[in-house]
């Protein structure tokens, strides 16, 4: 009887593997472009040159999503991987809006990068984590999170530079999608000293 369950129990495996690789497959693949599109010296050319020296944007300060929120978050019995990939996509979608606002419409930061790059995102979201709506009251600390980056009242603004939120999204997409960008498990994405010039842990992704 144990055997005959066992064998059921295989025998759905295989049946619903190739279909999770699949799905797998198809969010890396949407990674991988995303990833092509943050890359530095895309992010310095139309995030940083293409802006006054020193220039900020308003923005919650739940859309400053960095490697040490993703450590803290991790900590809370309520909070599991497949919650913290879809804040990253949400805060990703928002923190691009935020700058797309400020631009004049023939920016060339606008018309050459960040709509393709919203674009993008919009593909992902298809194969992506995204809650439900109305699910935040199920996701404990993460549904917190959420609440608060839609409240029409907020009072918690605080003054970023446009390209400090895509280094932030690049960073953080890499220690959240690991089984993406580093399979084998040899690059410790998750460790800021990986990203500290000099001080990395393993070799920057390009």
């Amino acid at each position: 009887m144990v055997q005959s369950w066992l064998l059921r129990g295989f025998l759905g495996l295989m049946w619903i593997l190739p279909l999770w690789m699949d799905v797998m497959s198809d969010q890396c693949k949407a990674l991988h472009t995303i990833k092509d599109q943050l890359n530095i010296t895309l992010r310095r050319r139309y995030m940083k040159q293409n802006f006054p020296i020193n220039y900020t944007i308003q923005v919650r300060y739940e859309e400053v999503f960095r490697l040490h929120n993703i450590s803290r978050l991790r900590n809370e019995e309520d909070v599991n991987l497949m919650h913290l990939q879809g804040l990253w996509l949400t805060v990703a979608q928002k923190g691009i809006k935020k700058i797309l606002q400020v631009l004049p419409e023939k920016h060339p930061t606008r018309r050459k990068y960040l709509t393709g790059l919203e674009n993008l995102f919009r593909m992902y979201e298809q194969h992506g984590t995204l809650p439900s709506p109305g699910e935040e009251e199920t996701l404990g600390s993460i549904g917190g999170i959420l609440e608060r980056l839609s409240e029409p009242d907020y009072q918690g603004w605080r003054s970023v530079k446009p390209k400090s939120l895509l280094d932030n999204c690049y960073r953080t997409m890499h220690c959240l999608f690991k089984e993406c960008f580093s399979p084998d498990g040899n690059y410790d994405y998750c460790n800021i000293l990986h990203w500290r010039k000099g001080r990395r842990t393993t070799p920057q992704p390009t």
